[in-house]
Order: structure tokens, then C-alpha cells, then sequence
């Protein structure tokens, strides 16, 4: 059984996807991009700026979710530019504690809507 998760905290999906998805226990959330979701547009800075917003819209989505960072078991991080991966690091790095989730780091050649950085979650459900 799986059941999409959603929420006004965070960017409205800009296409055929849910902002997360859970599914035994598990809930898998879409990529988000540095994207204001009051007013849809990039949020204004540089890639720490832009880093915060992702982590705090996959904040909303997991809190929709019933979750929490600490709960994140994997992440996938793009970059549009590796070298701006110390300051994504650093920004990223605040939201979790003790076991921090695997993670896989990727170099794109372009991301949605000119996004710096984006970033996609899985976590499992605390019982």
C-alpha cells in the first residue's frame, strides 16, 4: 500500500510526481530545488541560501510525513557545481545528528528552473 504526502509548506510538485511518497514504512521524497513555495521562485543568493531553502522544504514534506531528519536513511545530493559542495556540506550537515544517512553526491549539468543545488530523501518511519 502507498499513499502520497503533501503539503502547502513546501513547493507544489511541477509535474506528473508527489512531493514524497510512503510506502511500508518508508517514504520516499522527491527532489526539491531552492524554489520559495509562497511565491514559486528561486529564493535570492548564492548556493548557502539556496541550500537552507532545500532542507527546509524537505522539512515541511517529511513533518507532512510524520518524519524527521533524524529518521533520513538515504540522500541523493546534485550539484550544478562541485565546487560549491563545502558550503552544501556545511548547510546540509546542521539538520542531522547522531547517524547521519548515506548519501550519494552527483555533478548535473543543469537542474530545474537554474537551481544551484537540489536534493532528494528517503526516510523510514519511526515506530
Amino acid at each position: 500500500m502507498k499513499r502520497a504526502v503533501t503539503t502547502a509548506e513546501a513547493p507544489a510538485a511541477i509535474g506528473p510526481y508527489s512531493q514524497a511518497v510512503e510506502a511500508n514504512g518508508l517514504v520516499f521524497l522527491s527532489g526539491q530545488i531552492p524554489l520559495d513555495p509562497k511565491t514559486g521562485k528561486l529564493v535570492a543568493g548564492g548556493i548557502a541560501e539556496q541550500t537552507a531553502q532545500v532542507m527546509k522544504n524537505l522539512r515541511a514534506v517529511l513533518d507532512a510525513a510524520g518524519c524527521a531528519f533524524d529518521d533520513v536513511v538515504q540522500a541523493t545530493v546534485y550539484v550544478a557545481d562541485l565546487a560549491d559542495f563545502a558550503t552544501v556540506n556545511q548547510v546540509y550537515g546542521q539538520h542531522f545528528h547522531d547517524v547521519k544517512p548515506a548519501r550519494a553526491t552527483v555533478q548535473v549539468a543543469a537542474l530545474p528552473a537554474g537551481a544551484l543545488v537540489e536534493v532528494a530523501l528517503v526516510a523510514a518511519k519511526s515506530k
